[in-house]
């Protein structure tokens, strides 16, 4: 039985890699916080930007982009972003 392939060393290299670059999130372009607990919303977590299910490179440089915990998670396995909402405004 083969392990899990995001355990291993060449994914790990992959994170730390992109995490050094300290980019802001590739789908809401807001800076994310390296140094908060993996577990937090804004924390950094690699995206792929064609989805492993739908042929994408787990080890491509070209594929990897930083983001948002939670961006990464409402974008699932689309291959745009999502859409963010507009939000209102007061002025006239």
């Amino acid at each position: 039985m083969a392990g899990n392939p995001r355990n291993g060393r060449p994914y790990r290299a992959l994170c730390a890699w992109l995490r050094a670059q300290r980019l802001p999130c590739w789908l809401c372009g807001h800076n994310i916080g390296y140094d908060l607990d993996a577990r937090h919303p804004l924390s950094f977590t690699l995206d792929h930007e064609q989805p492993l299910s739908r042929g994408g490179a787990l080890l491509d440089k070209a594929n990897a982009r930083a983001a948002h915990r939670r961006c990464n998670s409402s974008r699932g396995n689309r291959t745009t972003p999502p859409r963010t909402p507009v939000r209102p405004t007061l002025r006239w």
